[in-house]
Protein backbone atom coordinates (compact mmCIF):
# COMPACT_ATOMS: atom_id res chain seq x y z
CA UNK A 1 0.00 0.00 0.00
CA UNK A 2 3.11 2.37 1.01
CA UNK A 3 4.42 1.98 -2.61
CA UNK A 4 1.57 2.66 -4.23
CA UNK A 5 1.10 5.80 -2.35
CA UNK A 6 4.47 6.74 -3.09
CA UNK A 7 3.87 6.34 -6.98
CA UNK A 8 0.80 8.06 -6.67
CA UNK A 9 2.81 10.95 -5.13
CA UNK A 10 5.28 10.64 -7.31
CA UNK A 11 2.93 10.81 -10.83
CA UNK A 12 1.34 14.11 -9.09
CA UNK A 13 4.42 15.87 -8.95
CA UNK A 14 5.60 14.60 -12.58
CA UNK A 15 1.99 16.16 -13.80
CA UNK A 16 1.39 19.19 -11.75
CA UNK A 17 3.66 21.54 -14.17
CA UNK A 18 2.26 19.58 -17.45
CA UNK A 19 -1.53 19.73 -15.96
CA UNK A 20 -0.62 23.88 -15.55
CA UNK A 21 0.61 24.68 -19.21
CA UNK A 22 -1.95 22.37 -20.33
CA UNK A 23 -4.74 23.99 -18.96
CA UNK A 24 -2.92 27.35 -20.15
CA UNK A 25 -3.15 25.80 -23.98
CA UNK A 26 -6.31 24.48 -23.11
CA UNK A 27 -7.73 28.09 -22.13
CA UNK A 28 -6.56 29.52 -25.07
CA UNK A 29 -8.11 26.46 -27.01
CA UNK A 30 -10.87 26.96 -25.48
CA UNK A 31 -11.41 30.47 -26.17
CA UNK A 32 -10.50 29.90 -30.01
CA UNK A 33 -13.07 27.19 -30.42
CA UNK A 34 -15.65 29.19 -28.77
CA UNK A 35 -14.83 32.39 -30.41
CA UNK A 36 -15.07 30.38 -33.74
CA UNK A 37 -18.25 28.84 -33.11
CA UNK A 38 -19.72 31.92 -31.88
CA UNK A 39 -18.61 33.65 -34.85
CA UNK A 40 -20.07 30.63 -36.89
CA UNK A 41 -23.41 29.85 -35.26
CA UNK A 42 -23.97 33.62 -35.75
CA UNK A 43 -22.83 34.08 -39.14
CA UNK A 44 -22.19 31.42 -42.04
CA UNK A 45 -23.51 28.77 -39.96
CA UNK A 46 -26.38 30.18 -38.61
CA UNK A 47 -28.94 27.04 -38.66
CA UNK A 48 -25.77 24.51 -38.47
CA UNK A 49 -24.97 24.23 -34.82
CA UNK A 50 -23.19 21.21 -34.81
CA UNK A 51 -21.07 21.87 -37.97
CA UNK A 52 -20.30 25.44 -36.32
CA UNK A 53 -18.63 23.48 -33.02
CA UNK A 54 -17.07 21.18 -35.01
CA UNK A 55 -15.01 23.60 -37.15
CA UNK A 56 -14.20 25.50 -34.40
CA UNK A 57 -13.35 22.75 -32.29
CA UNK A 58 -11.12 21.55 -35.26
CA UNK A 59 -9.43 25.27 -35.25
CA UNK A 60 -8.63 25.02 -32.00
CA UNK A 61 -7.30 21.58 -32.87
CA UNK A 62 -4.32 22.89 -35.03
CA UNK A 63 -3.34 25.52 -32.27
CA UNK A 64 -3.31 22.88 -29.46
CA UNK A 65 -1.02 20.39 -31.21
CA UNK A 66 1.02 23.25 -31.73
CA UNK A 67 1.15 24.83 -28.51
CA UNK A 68 1.38 21.04 -26.62
CA UNK A 69 3.89 19.76 -28.75
CA UNK A 70 6.63 22.65 -28.62
CA UNK A 71 5.79 24.06 -25.43
CA UNK A 72 3.37 21.43 -22.83
CA UNK A 73 5.34 18.15 -23.67
CA UNK A 74 8.00 19.50 -25.44
CA UNK A 75 10.21 16.73 -23.67
CA UNK A 76 8.14 14.08 -23.91
CA UNK A 77 7.70 14.62 -28.38
CA UNK A 78 7.56 11.26 -29.93
CA UNK A 79 10.34 11.05 -32.29
CA UNK A 80 7.84 10.23 -34.76
CA UNK A 81 6.04 12.96 -35.39
CA UNK A 82 3.91 12.07 -37.86
CA UNK A 83 2.45 8.63 -35.64
CA UNK A 84 2.35 11.57 -32.95
CA UNK A 85 0.17 14.50 -35.38
CA UNK A 86 -1.72 11.03 -36.21
CA UNK A 87 -2.11 9.83 -32.50
CA UNK A 88 -3.66 13.49 -31.81
CA UNK A 89 -5.73 13.91 -34.58
CA UNK A 90 -7.86 10.59 -33.57
CA UNK A 91 -7.59 11.73 -29.60
CA UNK A 92 -9.18 15.05 -30.82
CA UNK A 93 -11.25 13.55 -33.20
CA UNK A 94 -12.71 11.37 -30.46
CA UNK A 95 -12.64 14.64 -28.32
CA UNK A 96 -14.66 17.08 -30.84
CA UNK A 97 -16.98 14.04 -31.55
CA UNK A 98 -17.77 14.88 -27.90
CA UNK A 99 -18.25 18.44 -27.38
CA UNK A 100 -20.49 18.12 -30.88
CA UNK A 101 -22.48 15.30 -29.93
CA UNK A 102 -23.55 17.69 -26.89
CA UNK A 103 -24.61 20.12 -28.99
CA UNK A 104 -26.41 17.68 -31.54
CA UNK A 105 -27.80 15.72 -28.51
CA UNK A 106 -28.77 19.27 -26.85
CA UNK A 107 -30.27 20.07 -30.46
CA UNK A 108 -31.73 16.71 -31.94
CA UNK A 109 -32.50 14.73 -28.60
CA UNK A 110 -33.51 17.19 -26.39
CA UNK A 111 -35.26 19.53 -28.83
CA UNK A 112 -33.10 22.98 -27.76
CA UNK A 113 -33.45 25.51 -30.29
CA UNK A 114 -31.98 28.05 -28.22
CA UNK A 115 -28.58 28.94 -30.23
CA UNK A 116 -26.77 29.90 -26.06
CA UNK A 117 -28.17 26.81 -24.59
CA UNK A 118 -27.04 25.03 -27.40
CA UNK A 119 -23.69 26.92 -26.99
CA UNK A 120 -23.44 25.98 -23.37
CA UNK A 121 -24.51 22.20 -23.86
CA UNK A 122 -21.38 22.30 -26.79
CA UNK A 123 -19.12 23.73 -23.71
CA UNK A 124 -20.58 21.32 -21.21
CA UNK A 125 -18.88 18.72 -23.60
CA UNK A 126 -15.27 20.29 -24.30
CA UNK A 127 -15.13 19.92 -20.24
CA UNK A 128 -15.54 16.12 -21.02
CA UNK A 129 -13.83 15.97 -24.07
CA UNK A 130 -11.24 18.01 -22.07
CA UNK A 131 -10.60 15.66 -19.10
CA UNK A 132 -10.20 12.54 -21.80
CA UNK A 133 -7.88 14.63 -23.57
CA UNK A 134 -5.08 15.01 -21.14
CA UNK A 135 -4.99 11.52 -20.03
CA UNK A 136 -4.60 10.82 -23.95
CA UNK A 137 -2.18 12.87 -24.90
CA UNK A 138 -0.37 12.02 -21.50
CA UNK A 139 -0.01 8.15 -21.72
CA UNK A 140 -0.38 7.46 -25.56
CA UNK A 141 0.79 10.68 -27.56
CA UNK A 142 3.65 12.70 -25.75
CA UNK A 143 5.08 9.37 -24.05
CA UNK A 144 8.84 10.06 -24.68
CA UNK A 145 10.16 10.92 -21.37
CA UNK A 146 7.69 8.95 -19.09
CA UNK A 147 8.63 5.95 -21.11
CA UNK A 148 12.32 6.31 -20.05
CA UNK A 149 11.49 6.97 -16.08
CA UNK A 150 11.57 3.34 -14.73
CA UNK A 151 9.20 4.02 -12.17
CA UNK A 152 6.67 4.77 -14.73
CA UNK A 153 7.20 2.75 -17.92
CA UNK A 154 4.78 0.36 -17.38
CA UNK A 155 2.06 2.55 -15.90
CA UNK A 156 1.29 3.24 -19.35
CA UNK A 157 -0.26 -0.71 -19.73
CA UNK A 158 -2.80 0.24 -17.56
CA UNK A 159 -4.14 2.40 -20.35
CA UNK A 160 -3.34 0.48 -22.99
CA UNK A 161 -5.02 -2.88 -21.54
CA UNK A 162 -1.67 -4.67 -21.25
CA UNK A 163 -0.91 -4.44 -24.86
CA UNK A 164 2.37 -3.68 -25.79
CA UNK A 165 3.74 -0.49 -26.30
CA UNK A 166 5.45 0.04 -29.80
CA UNK A 167 8.22 2.80 -29.45
CA UNK A 168 10.78 4.01 -32.05
CA UNK A 169 14.09 2.55 -32.50
CA UNK A 170 15.85 5.39 -31.12
CA UNK A 171 14.41 7.47 -28.49
CA UNK A 172 17.52 9.40 -27.63
CA UNK A 173 17.09 7.91 -24.16
CA UNK A 174 19.97 6.20 -22.71
CA UNK A 175 18.45 2.85 -20.35
CA UNK A 176 18.90 3.31 -16.78
CA UNK A 177 19.32 0.54 -14.49
CA UNK A 178 16.11 0.12 -12.18
CA UNK A 179 15.95 2.26 -9.47
CA UNK A 180 17.82 4.97 -11.18
CA UNK A 181 16.98 8.35 -12.51
CA UNK A 182 16.57 9.23 -16.31
CA UNK A 183 16.86 12.70 -16.36
CA UNK A 184 15.62 14.84 -19.21
CA UNK A 185 17.66 15.29 -22.17
CA UNK A 186 17.44 19.38 -21.53
CA UNK A 187 18.85 18.78 -18.27
CA UNK A 188 21.29 15.90 -19.73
Amino acid sequence: MQSLIERIKALVGLLWRELAKFGVVGGVAFIIDNGSTWFLMHGPMTDSEAKARFVGASIATVFSWVANRFWTFRHRRQPNILREFLLFILINGIGIGISTGFTAAAKYWLGITDKPTLFLAGMVGIVVATLVRFVAYRFWVFTAELDAEPAFAHDRELFTGGLPVVQAAHTGHHSAEPGSTVRPPHER
